[in-house]
Formats: structure tokens, sequence, C-alpha cells
């Protein structure tokens, strides 16, 4: 019992879930408007309960849309191709204005399988054209939007084929030369509908429906020079050349009462109809193909979005252009080409040389170029986007420029800054030094050089050179008299050593004569400038630099910590060294002339 009982409960979920699902497919049994006409009746809206309908679908989507003038059958012929009566498909109208209203679509798709793909078929109706209260710019748009949106465009026309009717093709034909057009062997944009000449009539006097479509094709002679005939004979020749992408089809008349068809069964329609049509159905489904945008199907979610994108490039301006729906599907592409864009340039290290930041946005232009040439939409049109892309990359190049300038700015005032503060230390050095300015001069310059790039460069190279010139002849100016006072203040700290310290007496006797010479000298020549003109001079400059500055040894920097091992030494010496070692010297020292002396024996 217990087994039967949850054998019960399984079957009644199933059941429920089946329930469910057929109550929601019931439910999208119906037609739907997806797009609607805005209160002016010029423009379009989108109407969401459609969109859901579409959204739901997961599987590749392929679209038919009939189009043509109001009262012509097209609502009717839909329902036909769907199998459907009057009271279930879309909603049939006898009356002299139009039953629908911009473009609805039958909420159940087709499920077809098409070169091995599943794909889910649309059925679309449109408002038809010259209906009475209407612009003719709404009829573009409507014609426009079922144009792009469909796999296969019937054109759904009574009798014959007019002069209005090929001019209504203009739009599809500029569609035809923006979008899908190869560049470079490669599809740009999404593939074109099937253009599907459906002529309803009961004869065709003699001719086929392709060669009445073909007469309707041809060139009218157009001697006066008219611009609208002109106009129309470019319509004809696009159209001829897209020979290869449509197909002509006719359909007699259903019944004579024609009021009176959605009362009526097959078995009571002219049989000839319901042969052809049966034949229509075979050739829609031979020709149909999912939509395709830039190389991807669309599923439902897809397809609501390129079905918004189109709908706001349509609504742009006044009157629809093939040029406003470029730069709509360009937008994103633009996006991807300015980012691409960003990202080689932001891989640059600023500052750099203006010529090598140029050369960097030329190779970034060039690889973002590239890449729109490869995805971007439209053939003609797509100029404007060029442009607006080259804008873009200009305007962000601009901003590249001024941070190029801000860091080489920062940069070069930073080493400016800091060889000023490098020639004020060897201004006051304790142990002035050419040698060691030179080469401080020269680390700071060869920094300077190597560092400071970019666009400030030219400014701060000029402020650099006027910093260390008058740096330099500073340090020469003061160079000699600091060099001169350090040498009167060594002579007489040598003697202090001499005889205080050491009690070397030579040395006393050399610090003695250099004190007397470089004081006499320049008392007697008037001033100590004209000492440095001197040859003794010269050599005691060069002996200095010698002593002072090498590149193995810098006195300015050791001069403390080896005065201080000087003077340990020489305590060290003159406390302990005499008392372990003697006094023995073969130099004169004051100490055994003192000693000797004391030794003397005293006479009367």
């Amino acid at each position: 019992m217990g087994f039967l009982k949850w054998v019960s409960v399984i079957c009644v979920i199933f059941c429920w879930v089946l329930a469910s699902e057929s109550s929601a497919e019931d439910e999208f049994r119906r037609a739907f408007p997806i797009v609607v006409p805005d209160p002016g009746h010029t423009k379009l809206q989108i109407a969401r309960q459609g969109l859901e309908a579409i959204q739901r679908i997961k599987t590749p989507i392929a679209a038919i849309a009939v189009i043509g003038p109001y009262r012509s059958g097209k609502s009717f012929l839909l329902n036909q191709l769907l199998s459907l009566s009057c009271d279930e498909g879309f909603g049939v109208g006898h009356m002299r204005d139009t039953k629908t209203k911009g473009i609805w679509v039958w909420g159940t798709p087709v499920e077809l399988v098409i070169d091995g793909v599943k794909v889910s078929v649309l059925y679309l109706d449109t408002e038809g054209f010259e209906s009475v209260g209407k612009s003719n710019v709404y009829d573009d748009r409507i014609f426009a939007l079922a144009t792009v949106l469909s796999s296969v465009l019937i054109y759904n026309l009574p009798e014959t084929i007019r002069e209005a009717d090929i001019s209504r093709l203009s739009f599809a034909v500029e569609i035809a030369e923006e979008f899908y057009g190869r560049v470079k062997g490669q599809d740009v944009a999404f593939e074109p509908a099937k253009l599907l000449w459906l002529i309803q009539r009961d004869f065709l006097q003699g001719k086929s429906v392709q060669e009445m479509v073909d007469e309707a094709l041809r060139q009218v002679p157009n001697h006066g020079g008219d611009k609208n005939i002109e106009q129309v004979n470019q319509i004809r020749e696009s159209l001829a050349i897209m020979g290869d992408n449509s197909t002509a089809f006719s359909l007699p008349q259903p019944h004579l009462h024609r009021t009176k068809l959605c009362e009526m069964l097959d078995s009571e329609l002219e049989p000839s109809y319901v042969e052809k049509r049966e034949k229509l159905k075979q050739v829609v489904t031979s020709i149909i193909h999912p939509k395709v945008v830039q190389g991807k199907h669309l599923n439902g979610q897809e397809f609501v979005s390129f079905l918004e994108q189109i709908l706001e490039a349509l609504n742009k301006g006044e009157i629809p252009s093939t040029g406003s729906l470029v730069e709509v599907f360009n937008k994103g592409i633009l996006e991807r080409c300015l980012k691409l864009y960003n990202q080689q340039m932001g891989t640059l290290l600023l500052p750099l040389p203006e010529d090598k930041l140029q050369l960097a946005h030329d190779e970034s232009s060039k690889k973002a170029r590239k890449l729109f040439d490869e995805q971007h939409f439209g053939h003609y049109h797509a100029e404007k986007s060029v442009v607006k892309l080259d804008d873009e990359i200009q305007k962000a190049y601009k901003s590249y420029l001024l941070a190029n300038e801000y860091e080489s700015s920062r940069v070069c005032e930073k080493l400016y800054t800091d060889c000023e503060d490098k020639m004020d230390q060897l201004q006051v050095l304790r142990l002035p030094s050419m040698a060691k300015f030179n080469a401080g001069f020269l680390q700071c310059n060869q920094s300077f050089e190597e560092d400071c790039v970019g666009p400030s460069k030219k400014n701060y190279e000029q402020r650099m050179a006027k910093m260390l010139g008058k740096g330099r002849i500073l340090f020469i100016k003061e160079y000699n008299q600091r060099l001169f006072n350090w040498l009167v203040a060594f002579s007489l700290v040598m003697v202090v050593v001499g005889r205080f310290v050491i009690k070397f007496m030579l040395l006393e006797i050399g610090a003695w004569v250099m004190f007397i010479f470089l004081e006499t000298y320049t008392r007697m020549f008037w001033s100590a400038e004209s000492l440095y003109y001197n040859p003794a001079w010269h050599a005691i400059v060069t002996t200095w630099e010698t002593i002072v500055y090498s590149r193995f040894l810098d006195l300015d920097r050791w001069a403390i910590p080896l005065s201080i091992l000087l003077a340990i030494f020489v305590f060290y010496w003159r406390c302990y060294g005499r008392r372990k070692h003697g006094s023995i010297s073969l130099l004169p020292l004051y100490n055994s002339a003192l000693r000797s002396g004391a030794n003397r024996p005293r006479t009367d």
C-alpha cells in the first residue's frame, strides 16, 4: 500500500507540472504587440507584454514579417501560414481603417530544424501602408523595422507592382548597401532578409510572376532628367543586383467573397489557392534561416535587445535613416575600440619624449582602427562613425598629452631641485675642491639629461643651464679665496703642532715659511688675486686637489674621522710611545736640545 501511495503522489505531481506547462503555453498562444505607435502616430515605442513572449525563447530565432498596403490581407495571410482561424490568430479587419497598429508577434513560435539547428520561427504582422491618418515617416519606420528584424520579408502586393511599391524599398536597399556589404571578405553586420515578392492575383496575362517582377525592376527611360525617376531607377538597379536574395511567388485569390474568408473552411476556398498556399509554406520554410548579427545567432533576450537598438536608431531625428542605424549599431564597437586604445596607451610609463608618445599614439590608433574595420556596421554611413572614433581617440590623446606634460614637469622639477641642492652643498664644502665640484656638476648634468624627458625638458634645460652656470661662476670666484684662507689657517696650525705637539722643528719652519709667503706676497702685490696667477700657486692648487679629492678618497667626507684618528695616534705616541721607545731621533727635535742643555755642568 505504501508503494502505491508514493506512485500516486508522483503521478499527481507529474500531471500538475504538465498542466502548468500547458497553461503557460496557452497563455502565449495569441498575438501580442511588440511595437506600437506613439500618441502622435509618427514614432514607435516598445510594448513590453509582447517582448516577454519573445524573451522566454532560448533557441536561435528566425522572423517572418509580412509588409504591404493596408487592407491587402496581411493578417489573413499570416493566419493561413500558421494554419490558424481568424478567431485564434491575428485580428483581421474589413473596415476602411487598419486593424493592426504597429507590429505584432504570434506568441507561440513554430519550431523548425534548419541545418541541424533547432530554430524558433516568429511571425510578425505589420501595420499597412497608406492608411488613413498616418504620415509617410511613420510608414517608413514600420517598414525599416520589419526589414531589419526579419529573416524573410514577404512583400504582400495585391494585383500588381506599382511605382510607389518600388519606391518604398529604398530604405531596404540602403540597409542592404550599408549592412550587407563585405569588408575584406568578412561579413561585418547582420545577414540580409530574404525578400519574397508575393503577388495576389488570379492571372498574370501569360507572364510568370518572376517575369512580372523583372519587368517592374527594369530601368525606365529618363530623357528629361526627372529626379524622382532617377531615384526609382537607382532603387531598381540595386534591387536587380540583390536578385539572388529575392524570390517571386504568385497567390490567387482565396474566394470572391473576401469579407467572409474567416468563416470559410479549406474545403470552401478555391482549390488553386489552397494548393498554392501549401507551396508558399514550403517556399518560406526553404528560404528561412536564423537571424544572425555579427556572426552570432540571436536567442529571445538578444533579439529583444536587437529590437530596442533598432527602434532607438529609427526614432532618432524626424526622419528615419540608415545613418542613424549605423551610428547606433557602431556605438558598442566604438566603445571597444576606444577601450583598446586606452589599454595600449595605459601601458606607457610617463613621462616620455614627445616623438615616442606620438609613435605610441599612432600604433594604438592603428590597432583601434583595425578592430573597427573588422567589426563595424555600415559601408557608406560608417564614415561618420570613423570620424567619431577619430574624435574620441584625439580627446583621449589630448588627456595623455596633458598627463605626459604634468609628469614631465614633475620629474624635471624634482631633478632641477636636487641639482640646485647639490650645487648649494658643493658651495659650502669644508675642504674646497674643484675636482669634486666638477664631478658633482657632471653627475647632476648627466642625471638631468637622462631622466628629464618630455615636453618640459626644453624649458628646464634653459633653467638648468643658468643655474649650473651661476653655481660654477660662484664656486670658482670663492674657490681661490677659500683655499687661500685654508692654507693660511693650515700653516698656523702646523706651527702650533710642530712646536708644541710633536715638537718637530722642520715642520714648524716649513709652516712659518708658508705663512710668511702667503702673507708677504699679498702685501707686496696689493691683492690676493695676483697670487692666483703665480706658478707656485698653481703647484699648490694641484697638490691640494690631489690630496683632497680623488676617485679613491674624498677628504672632505673623511676629514673629521681622519682628524680624530690622527689626534688619537698623536696622543698615544706623545704619552706612551716615547716612554717605551725612548727619545732617540735623527731629526732636530726640541726635546733633545732642551735635554742636552739641562745636563751641561754650570761654570763659575
